[in-house]
Order: structure tokens, then C-alpha cells, then sequence
């Protein structure tokens, strides 16, 4: 077993300890190295067990998950993944908690479905860690920056992002000068009610009005509009459209599927950011974009929770330039500047 991801469980509910580690136990990838009832002896066994993974329940009496993860990240290198529930109170907790250091998060009720995929991607965001402490750092992707066009003018931007997505939504609004003189279309990997937490959240650290769009919105220049999530976002007769998926992608909202709406609505005049995340989604369309005559920024390696969306992007060949994200908002202000 001395191969597999090691995973500490914390939660309050018998019930969920059970069932969380049955689950987790039925994968060979992973061994359940233990299991705790509040925050405080998730610590303790968490400096005694050195998990690779733990699972942190939000709300737990003694110390609560916020209070837990503060004393998890001072003292342990695991990567931590909240369990929450997907009530008003429980989304903007978990934000705060993802703000604080956790890796990522899974609704209650998504637990089964999401459980493998998450926990996969929290271990290797720690051997990530382990690496960079070791040689300085991941290895980091370069492509020549192609010379941004003089008549290249956005009229829109269109934001994708998953793991690490809340956390590099923020720190690039909020290093984005008001006003704003487009508007800026944003799916990131999310399910409901997060995305209204994630967007009354992005408003009031970066101080831009952001809102989780609509069906029938209207779009208007300086408004940042997060896609609802389980559901699929797209820009029609300048206003949005919001409808169920109909078995078009495993991604709802899907980055490709908002990026190709924006796209036809405002052809080569779109400004695309590719933003930390696992997986592919948006590398096709933010690729035909490209090539459409928009520009596209790829969020750099090093500086990614998960360097997976930003790298399929770069080998589809579809970035003009890779950026760090503490640079990606000034960068995006001084293209904003031709407007």
C-alpha cells in the first residue's frame, strides 16, 4: 500500500466518515490512513499520520473547518479538499476556506461522483509542492509572444477556470483598474450555489460589479458575469442566454461552449484568459479564437493551483502569451487601454 494516496477523513458525522471512507476505500489509488469526529483531532492525527489528502468537513463542533485548515496549512503539507454543503451559508464558507489555502471542495451531495477526481488532483497538487520545494520550482512552459496587433481593439473577455479558479479570479479583478470598458464573460468549474457565493464574493474584494448571470440579462460594458453553475452560459443578441446542458459537454458551465457564443457575437474582438484549472476545456474554442483574429493569455505554470487548462491551451497553440497571474490583470488593463 505504500504506493497509494494517503487520505485522513474529518468529520463530525459518523454517517459521513463511514460512507466517505467505504468510498474511498474501494479505490486501490487510495488508503483511508484515518479518520477524525472534530477539527481538533483532524489536526492532531493529520501530524501524526502525514496524509497526503485530507477530506475536512466545513461545519464541525471543537474547531471548525475554517479554524482547522488554518492550523492544517500552518502545520502540514497535505492538501486539503473541503466537504460542504451546498446551502447559501455552507458555498461562502467554502470560499473563505479556498481563500485560506484549500486545494478545492465537493458538495455533500456530489461526493460519490466527484470524490476519485478530486482527490487525484489534490495529491498531485502536493507533489507539485514537494517538487517545487526540491528544485525551485515546476517546470515552466515558454512560447514566443506574438506581437499584439495595433488594431486589435476587445470588445469583450471571456475568462475560463477550474481547481484554483476562485482564488486567480480574484487576484486578477482585483489588480484590474475600474472602470471596465467591456464586459467580461467568466465560466469557472462550479456547481450551484457556489457561483452566486463566488460572485457577490468577487465583487466586494475587487469592486467591480459581478454578478451571476441571468437568462435574458442584458449585456453591459463594465459588468463581470459568472456563468451559473449546472447549467451552460452563452452570449446572444447582446444578452445572455442561460439554458440546461443538453448533453454538449461533462462541464457545466463548459469554458467551450461560452467561449464559441462569444466568439460569433463579437468575432476577433475578444480578449480570452485561460486561468488555472484540470482538464481541457476551453483549449479548442479559445484556440479557433485565436486564429479568429482574438488574443489569448495563458495563465504561467508556476503559478497555477493545476497547471492543466493554461497547458492544453499552449500545446493546441492556441495562446498568443503566457503570463504569470500577478501580471495577468495589468496586462489585460493595458490591452483595456486602446478601448
Amino acid at each position: 500500500m505504500s504506493d497509494c494516496i494517503r487520505v485522513l477523513v474529518v468529520d463530525d458525522s459518523a454517517f459521513m466518515r463511514k460512507a466517505l471512507s467505504q468510498e474511498i476505500g474501494r479505490d486501490p489509488c487510495f488508503e483511508v490512513v484515518g479518520t477524525a469526529c472534530d477539527g481538533r483531532e483532524g489536526v492532531q492525527k493529520a501530524l501524526e499520520l502525514q496524509p497526503d489528502v485530507i477530506t475536512l468537513d466545513v461545519e464541525m463542533p471543537v474547531q471548525d473547518g475554517l479554524d482547522s485548515l488554518q492550523d492544517l496549512t500552518a502545520h502540514s503539507n497535505a492538501a486539503v479538499v473541503m466537504i460542504s454543503s451546498a446551502t447559501e451559508a455552507g458555498a461562502k464558507t467554502t470560499l473563505e476556506a479556498l481563500s485560506r489555502g484549500a486545494i478545492d471542495f465537493i458538495p455533500k451531495t456530489q461526493c460519490k461522483s466527484l470524490l476519485r477526481e478530486k482527490l487525484l488532483a489534490a495529491a498531485s497538487i502536493k507533489r507539485k509542492r514537494i517538487n517545487a520545494g526540491q528544485n525551485g520550482g515546476a517546470e515552466a512552459i515558454a512560447i514566443a509572444s506574438a506581437a499584439l496587433p495595433r488594431a486589435f481593439v476587445p470588445k469583450a473577455i471571456v475568462i475560463g477556470s477550474s481547481t484554483g479558479g476562485p482564488q486567480a479570479l480574484a487576484e486578477l479583478l482585483m489588480n484590474l483598474p475600474p472602470p471596465l470598458p467591456a464586459p467580461i464573460f467568466i465560466a469557472q468549474h462550479m456547481p450551484r450555489p457556489f457561483t452566486a457565493a463566488l460572485a457577490q464574493r468577487l465583487g466586494v474584494q475587487s469592486g467591480h460589479c459581478v454578478v451571476e448571470a441571468r437568462d435574458g440579462d442584458a449585456i453591459v460594458s463594465g459588468v463581470v458575469y459568472v456563468a451559473p453553475g449546472g447549467l451552460q452560459m452563452r452570449v446572444k443578441d447582446n444578452a445572455i442566454s442561460i439554458r440546461p446542458d443538453a448533453g454538449e459537454s461533462l462541464y457545466q458551465p463548459s469554458v467551450d461552449i461560452l467561449a464559441a457564443s462569444v466568439s460569433e457575437a463579437y468575432g476577433g474582438s475578444v480578449l480570452a484568459i485561460m486561468l488555472t484549472g484540470l482538464g481541457r476545456d476551453g483549449a479548442r474554442e479559445f484556440t479557433r479564437l485565436k486564429h479568429a483574429g482574438g488574443w489569448t493569455i495563458a495563465q504561467e505554470g508556476l503559478s497555477c493551483t493545476v497547471f492543466g487548462m493554461p497547458k492544453a491551451l499552449i500545446d493546441a497553440g492556441g495562446a498568443c502569451e503566457v503570463v504569470p497571474l500577478k501580471s495577468i490583470g495589468a496586462r489585460i488593463a493595458s490591452i483595456l487601454a486602446r478601448a
